[in-house]
Formats: C-alpha cells, structure tokens, sequence
C-alpha cells in the first residue's frame, strides 16, 4: 500500500536499516563559499583596476612625450626655415659680391694693360706714342722715335712683358715735318693673349 503525506511533516525514523548511511549537513557550508567567491571577485577588481590605472599613467606620459616631440619638431622647423633663409640671404650677397668682383677684374685688367704699355714704352730710349687704340683683340700703336734701332727696341721690350702673342710693325716712315732731328714714324699692332704675367703686376 502506498501512503501519501499531505502535510509536509517529514516522518520519523523508525530504526535504521543496516548498511545505509544518512546525509549529514555542515552548518555555514554555503556562506563560506559565497565570501570566497566574493574575496576573488574583489581581489580581480583589484587587479583590473590596478591594471587600468597602469595603463592610463603609462597613456599619460606617452602623450606628454608626444606633445614634447611635437613641441620640438615645430621648433626645429621654425630653426630650419630661419636658417634656410639666412642662407639665401648669404648666397645672395655672395653672388652679388662676386659679380662686383668679376666687374672689376674686367675693369682692371685693361687698366693694367696700359699701364704695362706706358712703363715700357717710358723705358725704352727715344721713343713716345701718339695714339693707341684697343678694338678688343689688339692694340695698335702710332707714335714717334728718334731712329728704326729704338722702334725695334720698343718691340723687343712689348714681345718681353708676356702680354702680347704677336708685336708686328705695320708701317715705318721718316718723318718730314721734323727738320731739326731724323725722326721716324711708325705703326704697330700687338695681338692681346697672354694676360698672366700682367695680372700678377697688378
């Protein structure tokens, strides 16, 4: 026969049966699991949170290096293009400088050829010059001399000052105008080239 309990009394044990056991419950069983659990999850929140504050210090200095090195670039431009101009400003001024310079070596160096003209022509005996034009690749001379020995003096003295490639008379004539002394007449024409030796006189 099969008996129902209806009113939730649980039924006393009459004896028990040899070879069965019963369950024995341990007080506080399930709260000491739940602090554990609890002491693990506030040890994690712990670990998590140390972690992020680790991270965001770690984001902090990072990004204040890179302001640094942003801060650093944009100086190192500005000290970059300053000095960029500074050096277009020297190129410049050195260019200018040495188009002055070109100038005047191209203004000296036919003041130096005349003057080289005129000392030699001064230390030759019996000698002077009347006229001397220059058309660029030559110049000629007129002028006049006391005998033909001194217009070859002349042109021996012109053929050493390493100025001229060539020292030619064009033409010789005795001067009739002249009654008290033999004088002579003459022409040259001396083709520039070698301006070495009249650029280290300078």
């Amino acid at each position: 026969m099969i008996r129902i309990n209806l009113l939730g009394v649980p039924r006393k044990t009459r004896g028990r049966r040899s070879g069965s056991s019963a369950a024995v419950s341990v007080p506080g069983e399930g709260s000491s699991t739940m602090v554990a659990v609890l002491i693990a999850l506030g040890l994690l929140a712990v670990g998590i949170g140390g972690s992020y504050m680790y991270v965001t210090k770690q984001h902090d200095s990072l990004q204040a290096d890179y302001q640094k090195a942003v801060q650093e670039n944009q100086r190192l431009a500005d000290v970059k293009a300053k000095y960029e101009a500074s050096k277009r400003k020297a190129d410049m001024f050195e260019r200018r400088v040495k188009v002055i310079d070109e100038l005047k070596e191209a203004q000296k160096g036919p003041v130096n050829l005349l003057n080289l003209v005129a000392d030699t022509v001064n230390h030759t005996d019996a000698v002077w010059l009347d006229t001397m034009t220059d058309d660029g690749k030559a110049l000629n001379f007129t002028g006049m001399a006391l005998s033909a020995d001194a217009v070859a003096d002349l042109m021996a003295n012109l053929r050493k000052t390493g100025a001229f490639k060539t020292v030619e008379i064009k033409e010789t004539s005795q001067d009739s105008s002249v009654k008290e002394l033999q004088a002579f007449k003459f022409e040259l024409i001396c083709e520039k080239g070698f301006t070495a030796k009249v650029q280290k006189q300078s």
